[in-house]
């Protein structure tokens, strides 16, 4: 017959080993923050999303980001709020649907003042779960850079630059496997989104315009059958550019079809 003090010892021992691994993980998320050089943001700008319920078929994290056990992996992008990478935005809600996402917009003190829709652009805050019970941390830092730039590693401090580079990475995330022929597709309506459609004279948006129009006369998205981050990323330069209203017919038709989906909804509340 067991001792009931022994028992009691017993539960006690392992209430102190779960309260202890819940301070590891809070100690966790306070060093990957003072180890960040981005990490001087206002603190009364935090804005936090419930959990996404995950789904199947996850691409393997430890992978991806590198395996770093018992401390909640962070991805971490400065963006300016002068002008927002709204592909970014639609590829956060899509991970939203895969994994269980530990969600936060912060301000860096470099920006004055933010727009209130892009302080929640990731919803209204929530009561937040300790950081163990999430899969993937999504941090947005409104601070004033010439372009987007993300930190995945917070030992190696691996940068990635550019809104069609991160795109592209966290749409890799989704566990999405292509061949060759078609990630090059990919990567080249990605590259056309950016440096002409968006950055692009009136006459290169013209001609993306029609060359858009000519591979959405053949298949339902920009590449195949199925949407990619080439479709993420062309929809939101052509919101940002204002040449939605311009665009041919084929192009207005998968201007809808993208609409129609649900990730692309926290973007279209930010252009009312």
């Amino acid at each position: 017959e067991v001792d009931p003090s022994l028992q009691a010892l017993e539960s006690r021992q392992e209430e102190i080993l779960k309260r202890l691994y819940e301070l590891k993980s809070a100690v966790d998320g306070l060093s990957k923050m003072i180890q960040t050089p981005d990490a001087d943001f206002d603190v009364t700008n935090i804005i936090q999303t419930d959990e996404c319920s995950p789904l199947t078929a996850n691409a393997d994290l430890d992978l991806m980001l590198g395996k770093d056990y018992g401390a909640l992996k962070d991805i971490v992008i400065n963006a300016n709020p002068s002008l927002p990478p709204l592909s970014l935005l639609v590829l956060h809600s899509l991970l939203c649907e895969r994994y269980k996402m530990l969600s936060a917009v912060h301000t860096h003190s470099s920006v004055k003042s933010v727009p209130e829709n892009l302080l929640k652009c990731f919803g209204e805050q929530a009561k937040q779960q300790p950081r163990q019970e999430y899969q993937l941390g999504f941090t947005l830092i409104w601070k004033d850079v010439l372009k987007p730039q993300m930190k995945f590693s917070i030992q190696t401090m691996c940068p990635i630059e550019g809104e069609g580079n991160i795109a592209r990475f966290l749409f890799s995330l989704l566990g999405q496997k292509y061949n060759a022929v078609t990630s090059t597709l990919i990567d080249s309506w990605v590259d056309t989104a950016i440096f002409q459609l968006k950055e692009g004279s009136s006459k290169e948006k013209g001609a993306v315009l029609r060359s858009m129009n000519a591979a959405l006369g053949k298949a339902p998205w920009l590449v195949g059958n199925e949407l990619t981050v080439a479709d993420i990323v062309a929809w939101c330069a052509l919101q940002q550019t204002g040449s939605a209203n311009a665009a041919p017919a084929n192009v207005q038709k998968w201007m809808k079809s993208c609409e129609n989906l649900a990730p692309f909804n926290s973007v279209m509340k930010l252009l009312k």
